[in-house]
């Protein structure tokens, strides 16, 4: 009788492990898919002998449908019936060419492995297309004002987090006193913490930061032999930060193109990278170059943030075109359980 029922309960574990197991394995491959497919990816294509780049970028509707964008230096369009199941990926383009007519191109790939690769099909031919996604920073990085009071006094610094390749942070504290070293920094899920060394003359003293990031706020209190004194981070440029849909002007009617300000400032045009977006008193401005094998063009923009409004111009070798912007506004919804 004991031995049944010893058999039982080891039998009952098993099952229990095997649920848990296959919950757990189900959950996993759901995020590898996931994980797999949204956001964006640099894409490279080959016509003829010359090399383009391109970004396609995935994300979901308000309504949780699968939506996708082309983006290149030529401008931004919306890809339709975009599918992904079983790591296989699906969509089409259709876009306008110098001449007026629409051109349509059907894309059928993988995603596997963190490379997404396939073939584009038009009435021209097919084409190879592969790329890898694109990382984003950790949301930590940028330049945060921070203030504190000692005392009476109101004390200001910026707190400057950087990002290398492979996504380790460093940071530098930036004062008009003193010198300020930043080590031992450390950030996971919302929380920051890092250790600072202050040197006055020849005075020293140290303190430990913890703190949680929400959106664009870093709260939190230093520590020392002193005592706790708390302390607030606004991110520079917020009100920038993020991503853009642009309407520029032209002879053929306006086109659409994505701008995306990275939270160091950096930024993307397009598919060009954009070393640095300045903003000062509302003035928006950054300079682009363009490569065409051994030729080189030069564009900039010039304009005002106003209201989560961006409105400039763009200027090149070919001329002035008037640019609008909005900003896009991210949308969280709950997963749905199908």
């Amino acid at each position: 009788m004991k031995h049944q029922i010893f058999i039982k309960a080891v039998l009952c574990c098993a099952l229990v492990v095997l649920v848990i197991s296959s919950a757990q394995v189900s959950a996993q491959t759901s995020r590898s898919r996931r994980g797999g497919f949204y956001g964006d990816w640099l894409v490279k294509m080959t016509f003829g002998e010359r090399q383009f780049e391109s970004i396609l970028s995935f994300s979901r509707d308000r309504e949780g449908n699968r939506t996708g964008q082309w983006i290149s230096f030529w401008g931004l369009s919306e890809l339709k019936d975009v599918k992904f199941e079983e790591n296989k990926l699906s969509f089409v383009q259709v876009r306008q060419n110098r001449e007026g007519q629409s051109i349509t191109t059907k894309f059928t790939g993988t995603i596997e492995e963190g490379v997404l690769s396939g073939t584009l099909t038009s009435d021209r031919g097919d084409s190879k297309l592969e790329g890898k996604r694109m990382p984003r920073a950790p949301r930590a990085v940028g330049s945060w004002a921070m203030k504190f009071k000692v005392g009476e006094r109101e004390i200001t610094g910026t707190l400057v987090i950087k990002a290398d390749k492979e996504r380790n942070l460093s940071a530098e504290w930036k004062s008009g006193r003193g010198e300020h070293e930043i080590s031992d920094l450390k950030y996971e899920r919302g929380k920051l913490s890092f250790k600072r060394t202050s040197k006055y003359g020849d005075r020293q003293f140290e303190s430990t930061f913890e703190g949680t990031l929400r959106r664009d706020t870093l709260t939190g209190a230093f520590k020392s032999t002193r005592g706790e004194i708390t302390a607030e981070g606004k991110l520079k440029g917020a009100s920038l930060i993020g991503t853009w849909i642009l309407e520029i002007a032209s002879e053929r009617g306006p086109r659409k193109q994505r701008l995306r300000v990275n939270s160091d400032m950096s930024g993307l045009y397009g598919s060009l990278p954009v070393k640095k977006v300045n903003l000062e008193d509302g003035k928006v401005s950054f300079k682009m170059v363009i490569e065409f094998g051994e030729r080189k063009f030069e564009m900039s923009f010039e304009g005002k943030l106003e209201e989560s409004k961006l409105t400039g111009e763009l200027t090149s070798s070919r001329g002035t075109r008037k640019v609008t912007g909005t900003k896009v506004v991210r949308t969280f919804r709950r997963r749905s359980t199908r």
